[in-house]
């Protein structure tokens, strides 16, 4: 007895077709950018565990151990970090490492010199 399922059936796309062009076209420039669903908060970073000065940057996204972070200059990857931000009226500080960061995507960002960092807490 066979219990296999049969593969499933293919369909052609033609690529080409005019109706199809069409919608691609419209939608070449679509991008991602998940920035606008949560509010920054402005924060201040400091770099480094003996960091006294911080400079300021915004926190654009707080997650289960992780922290998306915008800054107008550049962090080493394996860079200890300290955040302290303003929330619900207490001030809180929290610590991590940056595991990644590149220069942002949007027109102002590159106007800006802004810069996105994931940041896992520690």
């Amino acid at each position: 007895m066979k219990h296999a399922k049969p593969p499933p059936s293919r369909h052609v796309v033609n690529w080409d077709h005019p109706d199809l062009k069409s919608l691609l076209d419209k939608t070449a420039g679509w991008g991602l950018g998940h920035r606008g669903v949560f509010e920054p908060v402005p924060c201040e970073l400091h770099v480094g565990w003996g960091a006294v000065v911080g400079r300021p940057a915004s926190l654009l996204y707080e997650g289960e151990g992780v922290l998306v972070i915008a800054a107008n200059f550049v962090i080493s990857p394996a860079e200890n970090v300290r955040i302290d931000y303003l929330q619900a009226g207490r001030m809180r500080s929290r610590w991590g490492i940056v595991v990644e960061g590149r220069a942002g995507l949007r027109a102002e960002d590159a106007e800006n010199g802004t810069r996105v960092y994931w940041v896992h807490m520690r």
